[in-house]
């Protein structure tokens, strides 16, 4: 089940419309963080872009203000299962409960199936990608080998012992176990599935991982928020049942049209950690016009652009800001280089008006306290790549 983010008015017990007000309502009731959300319920899931965003970077500081996790899970740290430290630091949580991670529906398309045994090469020190893991393969009765990473002559000790059926892990390792395994004359024809994140999937690699007899899927998640979409032989990924997801304007909350590439921003909805309109640093796409379940391009990049100019950050918010504070216009992007041995600043605009570049580099100026050029360009000229700020140096 995944959901759509329109206006349609949805109040039947267990939608997600109905599950994300009553998650507002104890928010409000039981955490002094969310104190000030509005009292009234939420009329359609697009009325979440009402509501703040809760930026990644942000988490640092609220844990370190408010320790362990800034006053954002829903109940006392006794009532966890487990406590994670992630780099940044950012302190992650895990709640109680089956399948808490909501990896065992990306671990079933992957073609995992009950009682196959699993080969699991995520660390299982601090941080929490192993466990999302394990969490869905015991919901699908699967046992598991805690491998870890590295350690590639244990590693195929367990293969020949224990025959694994499914490798979990980055891409890359899993072409390396295969390379060890037939450099060494290990017979790993065991290995037939392979559900594979945390690093890039080229095509290139796909396909000679599939062509050695192992046929690889990937998903999105965050150490946050779990799985939060997965392939599933459809086109792109499709949503987790766990996840609202909207795609953002980089540095807005400003929900952005199907197909067009933003930043992922998730409302988990879980009693234990119910994080809201939570901006990943991620981009993606939703896939427009796709039948049945919400689907995303998969991970695009980083939307976290910033970047010093003359000493100064200029942030995707303050280009943001810069169309908004100009009527009519579209995609907006800022090309930083160096010229002279100096740092240049050059606005690029979708506009259908050209004289509007005298407010542009009005406003350029007056947001970002530095000044540059502009040049408007026609509407729609500018790549749909989720980038607003292009450091060229």
């Amino acid at each position: 089940m995944t959901v759509d983010l329109d206006h349609a008015r949805d109040t039947r017990e267990g939608t997600p419309l109905a599950r994300l007000n009553a998650q507002l309502a104890r928010m409000r009731d039981t955490q002094a963080f969310w104190t000030d959300l509005p009292a009234m319920p939420l009329d359609s899931l697009a009325d979440l872009a009402r509501l703040p965003v809760l930026r990644k970077s942000d988490l640092v500081e609220l844990q370190g203000k408010d320790a362990p996790f800034g006053g954002l899970t829903g109940g006392p740290v006794s009532g966890l299962r487990r406590l994670f430290v992630s780099p940044g630091p950012i302190f992650d949580p895990e709640g109680r409960g089956p399948d808490w991670w909501g990896s065992a529906a990306a671990l079933s398309a992957a073609g995992v199936q009950g009682g196959d045994v699993i080969l699991n090469t995520f660390s299982y020190h601090l941080t929490p990608a192993a466990f999302i893991f394990e969490a869905g393969a015991e919901a699908l009765g699967c046992p598991v080998i805690p491998a870890g990473p590295g350690n590639t002559a244990d590693q195929l000790v367990a293969i020949r012992q224990y025959r694994p059926r499914v490798y979990v892990g980055v891409p890359d390792f899993l072409k390396i176990i295969l390379d060890k395994a037939d450099e060494g004359g290990v017979d790993r024809s065991c290995l037939q599935v392979g559900m594979v994140t945390g690093a890039a999937l080229p095509d290139s690699l796909r396909a000679e991982l599939s062509s050695r007899g192992v046929a690889v899927s990937q998903c999105y998640g965050t150490a946050d928020l779990g799985i939060v979409a997965y392939e599933d032989g459809g086109p792109g990924m499709v949503l987790n049942d766990s996840a609202i997801v909207e795609i953002v304007r980089p540095g807005t909350g400003d929900p952005v049209p199907d197909g067009e590439v933003g930043e992922i921003v998730v409302t988990r909805l879980d009693a234990d950690y119910p994080l809201l309109r939570f901006a990943t640093g991620d981009m993606s796409a939703i896939i427009p016009g796709a039948t049945g379940a919400r689907r995303i391009k998969g991970w695009m990049g980083r939307a976290d652009q910033a970047a010093k100019v003359k000493g100064m950050f200029v942030r995707p918010e303050q280009i943001a800001a810069i169309g908004r504070a100009v009527p009519g216009c579209g995609r907006l992007r800022l090309e930083i280089s160096r010229s002279g041995e100096q740092d240049r600043m050059h606005l690029l605009a979708e506009h259908p008006d050209s004289s509007a570049a005298a407010a542009l580099s009005e406003r350029l100026a007056e947001i970002t306290r530095l000044k540059g050029s502009v040049e408007v360009v026609a509407p729609g000229s500018l790549p749909n790549d989720g980038r607003v700020i292009a450091d060229l140096r």
